[in-house]
């Protein structure tokens, strides 16, 4: 039977289609505002602790999360995605303070300590105690990739210490994000949608406010000072260089920073669709933010939150992402034809529409020498040149390399001489053929999520199968699809919720089988 707007996480229960946030059999109101008083905590205590002293701020932030997967470790995966959507607006309220773009980097990182020493704890937790064979399966594989990233991290360590830090927690959060939601959720009887609403509402109302009130929303934030040292780093580093030579557009102040294409191409003047004034959200990354919005719309659509989800998919396309926008179509599109024609023929249709879209962005982007695609055959080149891999830290957006690339030579070559702007590119540069490893579990978490919803309907199983699958095909051509946390660190989440709550049911042998 097919379950339109059912709740997996909700142990497989149908919600009643209310505006409210809660109803009579909800989680307790009392215990949702202390987990957001808790997550609050978590979250604003860190750039105010690390201005009086960093270490600190590590200790008391450490010893924060530890207390959260001890006493509340059922809440752990929600103060997660609080942590992941709003940790860097509170950066942003104490940027004032900081001196150095460096430092403000380092504030952004808490997010990650947290969620590591949660999904530490509950590991260390599950270690100890009796499991599922199903859990038990999940766990090691999973792990198993994990420990592959850790063999590359050691190897770029000696080499570029900082960068493969860097690398090894935005490759391997999406694995922690699901470990730990997947622990959770096998272990305590969750009710996560109304948490869910309660972030997605707080989202979107910072989104609204920065629409309509761009100058309160700045001065609200300090987002004046935060963005004065994002300046420096940007001219530092030449990435506003990069962005005069590859696109002809000059960025003299904050407010050019924020005017784009529509949808961040020019394909579309033609239609009569010109700049827009896209949005940044609290992660202060319209990337980031886009696909958080898309995922809560997705999320609110699943549970019968209509009006919500609809304001969110149009906060969605105010950011001009076209990789978010592609997602969220893309898991709808296999809502409603699971409906029409089934749940095979879906998939089928699905893996054919993925691989014509790869391959049309492909060979369009060689053609127009767009730097996603030219930085994702770098990637393919230097994987045949180093089949093996080089490590973590070396080639990728975020090493000190990717200034110095002649983006006007990597047009002309097809490619830039290392990996950038794709993160697949950046994983077959970095891993090489050990990149499978991770880009495999990805496609496996999603076959295991669409068995179950092959089965039962549930929207929110196929918003993590097709979700997982449609972010991984935007990972050819973005590097914030793999390694941006609402990206795929929210699919793997909301997958190990899913599949964490049938564990704990019982019932994920049987209908996997």
């Amino acid at each position: 039977m097919w379950l339109a707007g059912t709740s997996g996480v909700d142990d497989v229960r149908a919600e009643a289609a209310s505006t409210a946030v809660l109803d009579e059999a909800g989680e307790p109101r009392a215990k949702i505002i202390v987990t957001f008083l808790v997550a609050l905590g978590a979250t604003a205590f860190s750039p105010l602790l690390h201005v009086a002293s960093p270490m600190l701020a590590i200790v008391v932030e450490t010893m924060i999360a530890v207390a959260i997967a001890i006493v509340m470790p059922a809440q752990g995966p929600v103060i997660a995605i609080f942590l992941m959507m709003f940790q860097n607006v509170f950066v942003s309220l104490f940027s004032p303070l900081v001196t150095e773009p460096s430092e403000l980097e380092f504030l952004k990182g808490y997010n990650f300590l947290i969620c590591a020493v949660m999904w530490l704890v509950a590991l260390a937790r599950a270690a100890v105690s009796r499991r599922s064979p199903a859990l038990n399966r999940m766990l090691l594989a999973s792990t198993a990739v994990l420990a592959v990233m850790g063999v590359y991290f050691v190897i770029g360590l000696s080499r570029e210490p900082k960068a493969a830090a860097i690398y090894l927690r935005n490759i391997a959060l999406p694995f922690l994000l699901f470990q730990l939601a997947l622990l959770a959720a096998a272990n305590y009887r969750l009710r996560v949608t109304p948490y869910v609403v309660v972030i997605a509402v707080l989202v979107l109302l910072c989104g609204v406010v920065e629409f309509a009130f761009r100058d309160a929303w700045f001065d609200l934030t300090n987002g004046h000072a935060y963005w004065r040292l994002q300046e420096i780093k940007a001219t530092n580093t030449g990435v506003w260089e990069r962005e005069m030579r590859t696109t002809g557009k000059v960025i003299v102040g904050i407010m050019d920073v924020f005017v784009v294409d529509f949808f961040n191409t020019s394909l579309l003047k033609d239609l009569g669709l010109g700049q827009m004034l896209r949005l940044y959200g609290p992660n202060i990354s319209p990337v980031s933010f886009a696909y958080g919005v898309g995922f809560f719309a997705l999320f609110l659509l699943a549970v019968g939150r209509g009006v919500l989800g609809g304001l969110a998919l149009v906060l969605m396309m105010l950011c001009g992402v076209k990789g978010a926008a592609i997602m969220v179509l893309f898991v709808g599109a296999a809502w409603i034809g699971t409906v029409l024609i089934g749940p095979v023929l879906v998939l089928l249709g699905a893996v054919v529409v993925l691989a014509v879209y790869a391959a049309f962005v492909i060979y369009t982007g060689l053609q127009l020498g767009d730097y996603h695609v030219i930085g994702l055959m770098g990637g393919w080149n230097g994987f045949l040149h180093a089949p093996l891999g080089r490590g973590l830290g070396l080639g990728g957006n975020l090493t000190e390399g990717f200034a110095g690339i002649d983006w006007q030579a990597a047009q002309q070559a097809g490619a830039v001489d290392g990996a950038a702007e794709s993160s697949v590119g950046v994983l077959l540069y970095q891993m090489g053929v050990a990149a499978l490893v991770p880009l495999g579990f990805y496609a496996t978490v999603a076959w295991w999520c669409w068995r179950l919803y092959a089965r039962s309907g549930i929207l929110l199983l196929g918003m993590a199968s097709f979700g997982v699958l449609i972010v991984l095909t935007n990972g050819l051509f973005q590097e914030e699809a793999l390694f941006a946390p609402p990206a795929m660190g929210f699919m793997m989440l909301l997958a190990g919720l899913l599949l964490g709550s049938q564990i704990r049911q019982g019932q994920l042998a049987h209908r996997l089988s």
